[in-house]
């Protein structure tokens, strides 16, 4: 891994077992890893977040790219903030989701900060410019996405509702995709593998506050 790799601090949910429907163990996993990020502290998370920042800006494809797709994290995921800061102030064009109408999702400019807004609850942070259609990730260079986990395969584990794979498609051939987690959330293959499916789109590589690594996508 690019970086000091540091063994994770905290445990590392996996209540998958033998003979689980792919699906349950989804589940059981999405609730584990989300319980355990609420119990990271704002002070810890906001730590991550400049961490988060400081390992991307040495991703080649993230450094090089003049648009960027990612997103406005949650108080509990990886944060973006600083990321967010650190694309804008270096001329990037960065593109964010926006929850279109009928649960459609779109993308929109990230202007700055002070035009993020919760416009509704439970949802993340949005921009408040012009929507651009939800084929505009193709326009992006580099797409980092948000994850629950990651495996050494690149296999992503999602929120469940399959937003992402499906856009993850439109992206253009070629173009990386690299997912944040913390470091406990990312699951060496060999001994944990995470579940997947069919429609599961893989990972390139893998972000950590601690370096990144590319991953041995198929």
């Amino acid at each position: 891994m690019h970086g000091d790799r540091r063994p994770p601090t905290a445990p590392q949910p996996y209540p998958v077992v033998a003979g689980m429907e792919t699906g349950d163990a989804k589940d059981e996993l999405r609730r584990a890893i989300r319980h355990q990020r609420q119990d990271r502290s704002a002070r810890l998370r906001e730590q991550a977040a400049a961490a988060f920042a400081e390992v991307l800006a040495t991703v080649p494809a993230v450094s090089s790219a003049a648009t960027v797709a990612t997103y406005a994290a949650r108080p509990t995921e990886p944060g973006t903030g600083a990321l967010l800061d650190q694309l804008a102030a270096r001329g990037a064009r960065v593109l964010l989701p926006v929850l279109g109408a009928g649960l459609a999702r779109d993308w929109a400019e990230y202007t700055g900060p002070d035009d993020l807004l919760e416009r509704a609850p439970g949802r993340p942070p949005e921009p408040g410019g012009r929507t651009l259609g939800g084929r505009a990730i193709a326009e992006a260079d580099v797409v980092i996405a948000p994850a629950l986990a990651v495996d050494s395969l690149g296999v992503r584990l999602g929120q469940g509702g399959g937003w992402y794979d499906r856009s993850l498609k439109q992206a253009r051939p070629g173009v990386q995709v690299v997912a944040m987690v913390f470091p406990e959330e990312f699951y060496d293959a060999s001994e944990r593998p995470l579940p997947v499916e069919d429609h599961d789109v893989p990972v390139h590589a893998v972000a950590t506050p601690d370096g990144w690594q590319p991953l041995p996508v198929s």
